[in-house]
């Protein structure tokens, strides 16, 4: 997949820091791949931060946030793209704004990729520690990778039309 998004369209779209994310997240899949460890979370990590970069990015972008929540240290982005939001949220909802530009399958996706590959593997639960097996960190790190992908084509191309 790595080398999929790299010939793609999307990598000129990229910030240097989120291909970098992407570059290096690559570099250490590849330089452990003989290691064993407890849990690879590690793996998913950068590629987790560029899919966050972009999002923002393609969100101010597309008109779904301001410059100001773009830059802020405050906003949430997680917590705006939440289908669990969207009546209390109203017109700043993310989900909201990606369903009525795209799809609700587009929305779906983007808000499952969040909540599977970075709210899942990030947080830290005493009584739930969620292990990261390395076939799991690869399927991560291709799912930000496809998603990625899917929303420019459907959301960027889409609003430069």
């Amino acid at each position: 997949m790595y080398e999929l998004m790299v010939s793609n369209p999307i990598w000129s779209y990229l910030s240097e820091t989120q291909k970098d994310l992407i570059k290096e997240g690559n570099f250490l899949a590849k330089a452990i791949e003989n290691r064993r460890f407890k849990d690879y979370s590690f793996l998913v990590f950068p590629y987790a931060k560029a899919y966050e970069g972009y999002l923002k990015q393609l969100f101010l972008d597309v008109g779904f946030i301001s410059h100001l929540d773009y830059i802020s240290d405050h906003f949430r982005l997680g917590k705006y793209l939440s289908p669990h939001l969207i009546h209390r949220l109203k017109e700043r909802s993310i989900y909201a704004q990606i369903r009525q530009s795209s799809t609700e399958d587009m929305a779906k996706n983007i808000w499952d990729m969040w909540s599977r590959g970075r709210n899942e593997v990030f947080h830290y639960y005493p009584h739930n520690l969620r292990r990261i097996e390395y076939h799991e960190a690869h399927e991560l790190n291709d799912g930000f990778l496809r998603i990625m992908i899917e929303a420019y084509e459907h959301l960027k191309k889409k609003s430069s039309k």
